[in-house]
């Protein structure tokens, strides 16, 4: 045991995680060290013989199992960004200790009545806010998690909670097998017509690795979807659109269809048992919107302004697609990215062919960096002594504009096997203050863009560039956060509120200032043209009618599944009563979106996929605040945006932050107009 790294202290710059020490056998040693010094914490507490205070009950709660956080924030950082069957055989062992040591905290009677003995006196304990809102979610933790059931209801719900641990795990990995599993390998060149070079050379880039002939497409992002754009070839633009969007929906080994009635049967008995008519019910009771009536209503609300625009641009893609040979009544969905690329090419005369030389991803980092610097006055140095779980990762030392160190940041920017698709954020380490120190955070950035080849850099699409500045946007409210308690630091907060700080950095995308300063051409170092830069912004809204309704499709899916008793219907089934009202392209046999949908089955957006649209109405607003005085110049905004959102964590409510920001509440004008939806 005495040479597990994770039991001894680190000895590594700012304490970093020593992933080139740890080894798989380190994991289940450390997990159950973490959970018995867990265990010896909580009962410190329920067996102090002093009454119940906020310090020796709240704080203290709040402090225990600090070795089981170290450890469980690597385990589960490495599952999604750098996994093995061997560590994905770990955490499957792991997983159900850990909902049973949850469990056994938030069941235990003693340790809750401590704590309600001092929530019951919160009127008269003059905490500051953040206390407050620590002490509120600590009871509410309780009283949410089982606390009140009696000892058979402990026990099922002992029991739920552990089965729904395997199975949002098993999703996960069957979506990762599905994804790596296939490949769609190419020989004959005429049906690479279309496809631009730096595609091509990547698909010959992948053939090689896997040791075949010609040029091989997956269904990694960066090689479906510049294929599903420019590809002539329809007949193979069907069938890697059939095998994307057909993930886990094979009635194979990988198939998510019975994950997904156990797991939205579970969390309703789950909810049930908890006194909540639903899933979301539950989930929303501590969001910002507050309640599935809400949601459902803001969902419905938007179809009505999106879905009118989605079929006007649909119909005039339509036209333009016959008018270039296409002969059917109909478009197909596999058809949709293909005639979208070649209508903006002729109405804004761009593409990502052209824009893509001016996105170096280097640059386009250091851009991130430097909006960063102009906002907030922040600064990034690049470290080559923290060790890194795989040798593409990037590390940065964040200093404060007076020098003082702020958090170090990981980057990691290439797909590979081990790595699940998307784009996240994480920590490593949490912010907090202890022992009067404040324990700066360690937060990762994960992505999935395309590789450099053997003759161009990692050459970043426009949809890239946003993307890379979306995560980055959680990663400021990461690196800038600034409370005391851990569990209320940086991005704990509800998930209708955490995509703000992300959709804000989004926008810094589209601004001429803010794009000028990263955007150069590799070869050239020309910065890029006005000309180009307004064709970025006019073509902006560009299908935004068809972008808004599949974000709402995906949103009104969540809420089918978890705002009402499960109704036994398929997948299937569920998914085309929404796209009656969310879908416009012909019914496919064989494909459907719920068995790959990570964020609600295998993440934890359940009942809460909404929050990227209800973001978007905060972001939109917040950032006309940013230009209505001097855009990157805007102190005050900035200013206000750090000090009372990205440093406040979940200190305090929400609403209560953003007003405090912004000046009074947020109006869904700015997003609309935003959209194009309305004038």
């Amino acid at each position: 045991m005495s040479q597990n790294p994770f039991l001894v202290p680190y000895s590594t710059p700012h304490q970093t995680a020593p992933f080139d020490k740890i080894t798989n056998a380190d994991y289940l040693p450390a997990l159950k060290e973490g959970m018995t010094q867990g265990r010896s914490d909580v009962a410190a507490i329920v067996n102090n013989p002093a009454k119940p205070t906020f310090e020796n009950t709240i704080v203290a709660l709040e402090r225990s199992g600090d070795l089981l956080g170290k450890v469980t924030s690597v385990l589960f950082n490495l599952n999604s960004a750098e996994t093995s069957p061997e560590l994905q055989k770990i955490v499957k062992e792991a997983s159900p200790m850990l909902s049973e040591y949850r469990n056994d905290i938030g069941l235990n009677e003693k340790l809750f009545a401590r704590v309600k003995a001092v929530y019951d006196q919160r009127a008269s304990l003059k905490l500051n806010p953040e206390s407050a809102m620590l002490l509120e979610k600590s009871y509410k933790g309780f009283a949410r998690n089982g606390a009140n059931l009696d000892e058979k209801g402990k026990e099922r719900l002992r029991a739920i909670d552990k089965e729904l641990s395997q199975l949002s795990l098993q999703f996960g990995e069957n979506v990762l097998n599905e994804t790596n599993e296939y490949t769609m390998p190419v020989t004959s060149e005429k049906d690479l017509a279309g496809l631009p070079d730096y595609v091509l050379e990547a698909a010959k880039a992948t053939a090689k690795q896997k040791g075949k002939e010609g040029w091989v497409f997956t269904l990694q992002a960066p090689s479906y979807g510049p294929f599903m754009q420019y590809a002539d070839n329809r007949e193979l633009r069907k069938k890697l659109y059939m095998a994307y969007n057909g993930r886990s929906f094979h009635g194979d080994k990988n198939d998510n269809s019975a994950t997904i009635q156990k797991i939205i049967n579970l969390r309703y008995e789950r909810a049930n048992l908890l006194g909540y008519p639903t899933h979301a019910d539950f989930v929303l009771e501590e969001s910002m919107a507050g309640s599935r009536t809400k949601v459902q209503g803001f969902l419905d609300e938007l179809v009505t302004y999106a879905r009118p625009a989605a079929e006007r641009q649909l119909l005039e893609l339509t036209t333009y697609a016959k008018g270039h040979g296409f002969t059917e009544d109909k478009l197909q969905a596999w058809d949709n990215s293909y005639y979208a690329e070649k209508l903006k090419k002729e109405k804004y005369d761009l593409d990502d062919e052209t824009l893509k030389p001016y996105f170096k991803l280097e640059n386009v980092l250091n851009g991130a960096f430097t909006v960063a610097n102009k906002l907030y006055g922040i600064t990034f140095k690049e470290r080559k002594d923290i060790p890194v779980y795989n040798p593409e990762v990037k590390t940065f030392d964040v200093f404060d504009k007076d020098g003082k160190f702020l958090a170090v940041f990981y980057g990691d920017y290439f797909p590979r096997p081990g790595k699940r698709s998307g784009a996240w954020m994480n920590d490593v380490q949490g912010q907090k203050v202890e022992n009067g120190e404040n324990i700066r955070p360690h937060i990762v950035n994960v992505c999935n863009f395309t590789r450099p080849t053997d003759t161009k850099p990692s050459l970043l699409t426009f949809y890239e560039v946003t993307t890379l500045f979306h995560e980055f946007g959680h990663g400021l409210h990461g690196m800038l956060a600034n409370g005391t308690f851990e569990s209320l630091s940086g991005t704990s907060v509800p998930r209708d509120f955490v995509e703000l700080p992300s959709q804000v950095m989004e926008n810094w995308c589209y601004d001429p200032e803010a794009l000028k300063l990263f955007a150069k051409h590799y070869q050239t170092g020309e910065v890029i043209p006005n000309e180009l830069i307004e064709k970025i912004r006019a073509s902006q809204n560009f299908m935004a009618g068809m972008a808004n309704l599949r974000q709402l499709r995906l949103g009104l899916i969540d809420m089918y599944y978890h705002n009402q008793k499960p109704t036994g219907e398929t997948v299937s089934q569920v998914e085309g009563r929404v796209d009656s009202v969310a879908n416009l392209f012909p019914h496919v046999d064989g494909v459907a979106i719920s068995p790959a949908f990570s964020h609600i089955f295998a993440g934890g957006y359940s009942a809460g996929y909404y929050s990227y649209k209800w973001s978007e109405v905060l972001d939109a607003d917040a950032f006309e605040f940013f230009k209505e005085k001097g855009g990157l110049d805007n102190k005050a905004a900035a200013d206000s945006f750090r000090k009372n959102v990205l440093e406040k964590g979940g200190s305090e409510k929400p609403m209560e932050l953003y007003k405090k920001f912004r000046g009074r509440e947020p109006s869904p004008k700015a997003m609309l107009r935003r959209s194009g939806l309305i004038l």
